[in-house]
């Protein structure tokens, strides 16, 4: 099978194209990323020789691009968008043309090149906050901000594109994914390597928010699944099963490096702080997935990966991000 794999370059894109280059032999992947901040081709040095993947670099809202990216594929999944709910309060523009455009661009390609099946990855935020229970793929969609609304909006789409064209797609709405290579604007990897610099870790609010985290490997297999054996047409919710109050993490992190709760600096609510999200995943436990990796030694490894690789994350963090972190927390909002 040959896929296009869309933000290849992103974390949990990059863990994806490996995944499927050590599981299938007889694969090949083209990955298209416009390599935007959190794009780092650093993240697939390992198999950047491999015969069977290519990278090209292209933007999905460029139909052109995207058309001649797509030529000859089996498959295309859409990891590509923007995903950070801080950054699409500030600014909801770009949000928009990725999430919602960008995947128009994509589904009209696919359906004029007779594209066999499509993925589009998605969030379990796009449910909004769940008071009690879990969101079954049938619930009603309650965005609570921009980044989320962009993306139930372009839930919608490829769901509108099944019931008018029978374009064949599907969509898996995870919970937090973490693991190594995630761009450190995260909550688990900017803690780590906040902690890793003595440097306060501003937590919203209460702290007492509650995320559904998932090992992004373990994500990577569930998407795979879905590609192969998932119906067309249908929506598959991923969740790691672990519930964990923020405040709670953030001491685990800590205690993982050896590092004072002292450190922990409660700083102002952003607006629209979806209080719990929960995902209920008997439908792709019924295709035969579930978790393949233990919350607390997934976490440890990952705080490990951090610890060993500060030539990939110090860069980031005295560049670009630095700048953006100084605009966020500067005025401890």
């Amino acid at each position: 099978m040959k896929l296009l794999v869309t933000g290849g370059a992103g974390f949990i894109g990059s863990h994806f194209i490996r995944h499927i280059l050590r599981k299938y032999p007889g694969d090949s992947v083209v990955n298209l990323d416009k390599l935007t901040y959190a794009g780092n081709l650093e993240n697939l040095r390992d198999v950047e020789g491999d015969s069977r993947y290519r990278f090209v670099r292209g933007d999905i809202c460029d139909g052109a691009a995207v058309r001649e990216a797509m030529r000859g594929v089996d498959a295309v999944l859409n990891f590509a968008a923007e995903s950070h709910v801080d950054r699409s309060i500030l600014g909801a523009d770009e949000f928009l043309k990725t999430d919602v455009l960008g995947t128009f661009t994509l589904l009209e390609a696919a359906r004029e090149l007779g594209i066999s099946r499509c993925v589009q990855i998605s969030t379990d935020e796009v449910y909004g906050s769940i008071e009690r229970g879990a969101a079954k793929e049938s619930a009603p969609l309650r965005p609570s901000n921009p980044y989320s609304a962009s993306k139930a909006g372009a839930d919608l789409l490829v769901s509108a594109y099944w019931t008018t064209h029978r374009l064949p797609v599907l969509i898996t709405r995870s919970s937090n994914n973490f693991g190594p290579n995630q761009y450190p604007e995260k909550l688990i990897p900017l803690f780590i390597t906040h902690a890793l610099e003595d440097r306060p870790l501003p937590l919203y609010g209460d702290g007492k928010n509650v995320r559904d985290w998932l090992y992004v490997r373990d994500n990577c297999a569930a998407i795979d699944l879905v590609l192969h054996a998932g119906v067309p047409g249908e929506v598959y919710n991923v969740g790691g099963g672990t519930e964990v109050e923020n405040i709670v993490l953030t001491r685990q992190i800590l205690r993982l490096l050896g590092k004072p709760e002292s450190l922990i600096q409660p700083v102002k609510d952003r607006p629209g702080h979806d209080r719990r999200y929960a995902l209920d995943c008997h439908k792709i436990r019924a295709l035969g997935w579930k978790p393949a990796h233990e919350f607390g030694a997934a976490l440890a490894e990952t705080v490990r990966w951090y610890q060993e690789h500060e030539a990939w994350w110090r860069p980031i963090k005295s560049g670009e991000f630095k700048a953006y972190y100084a605009r966020q927390y500067a005025s401890g909002a």
